[in-house]
């Protein structure tokens, strides 16, 4: 899969294609149909898939401190339209330029001049350009006048609720991690590279690995039993794990991923692991002492371990 960083970096090469524009976060089963919709026209046009999406996401622009939770970081998210079979991914920075641009520009730079589009597929609600201008009536007139084919899709839903990033956002903050997964399509991972931390679990003797988050802020908040993916032949392997701004440590209000492996003992500094989400333990809280906490650990991992032999 080629990924294009920006409207600068779009060639002769990149232009003929089928494409689709969206935030796509969680790449959940109403974005894979699209895809799979999407795949279709390319087979009947022979021409190539293209994903148009945006980093930061324009909420994060516009209301950073409002934004909805990130199911996905960027890296997970490409990752996610790679295996969908996704082409090629025009990534476009969201910032002051790109929200001050009119709509009939930014159809015009981008899907006429930049990528010559022959088929575009877009959401029902799809909005774009300077305050929300550009709609699917918009589309259609540039996609009559420039000769290329315009649909948009339907609401995709499972047992008639609509499938979309916000209620799987509301089903992970509720600990419904079952409706999350009907959503996705798979179980709900975070994924990252394992950092040094301050080791005060290795203290009260629960060494934890340090994920760093790269979101402002996590659809997920408590302890969790996990499975770990990326640190063994065996597929995965099973721990307790706390995410949140750890409120027991004074003068630290950082969103980190603690994880907790059962009956492990090594160095795995640096290393990039999966961690997925099983079984929601409790809420994250503030505890009087550190021995408290040490205690109140004994008991969630003590949870996990009967959460994976009951499986």
């Amino acid at each position: 899969m080629q990924v294009i960083r920006g409207l600068h970096n779009l060639r002769a090469e990149h232009r003929g294609c089928v494409a689709t524009i969206g935030n796509f976060d969680g790449v959940h089963l109403g974005h894979r149909a699209v895809f799979r919709h999407l795949h279709d026209k390319a087979q009947e046009l022979g021409l190539p898939t293209t994903v148009v999406t945006f980093e930061p996401q324009p909420q994060e622009f516009f209301v950073p401190d409002r934004a909805p939770a990130r199911l996905t970081r960027m890296r997970e998210k490409l990752q996610a339209l790679k295996e969908a079979g996704i082409d090629r991914v025009v990534l476009l920075e969201f910032n002051a330029k790109l929200a001050r641009m009119e709509a009939g520009a930014f159809v015009q730079e981008l899907l006429v001049e930049g990528l010559d589009v022959r088929y575009l597929l877009v959401g029902d609600d799809f909005r774009f350009g300077r305050d929300r201008q550009g709609d699917i009536q918009l589309l259609r007139q540039v996609a009559l006048a420039h000769s290329f084919g315009i649909e948009n899709m339907n609401t995709f839903a499972v047992a008639e609720e609509r499938v979309s990033s916000t209620r799987i956002r509301e089903a992970l903050a509720c600990g419904d991690l079952a409706l999350a997964q009907e959503y996705l399509g798979r179980p709900y991972r975070i994924c990252g590279r394992v950092a040094h931390g301050d080791a005060r679990g290795r203290t009260i003797g629960f060494p934890t690995a340090n994920i760093n988050l790269h979101r402002k802020v996590s659809p997920l908040k408590g302890v969790y039993a996990v499975r770990v993916y990326g640190l063994s032949d065996e597929a995965w392997l099973p721990g307790v794990a706390n995410i949140g701004n750890r409120p027991t440590i004074e003068g630290d209000s950082r969103y980190l991923l603690e994880v907790h492996l059962f009956d492990f003992n090594r160095s795995i500094y640096g290393e990039h692991l999966q961690v997925e989400f099983c079984k929601k333990i409790r809420d994250e809280r503030r505890f009087e002492s550190f021995d408290a906490l040490r205690q109140q650990i004994e008991h969630d991992a003590s949870a996990a371990r009967d959460y994976f032999l009951a499986g």
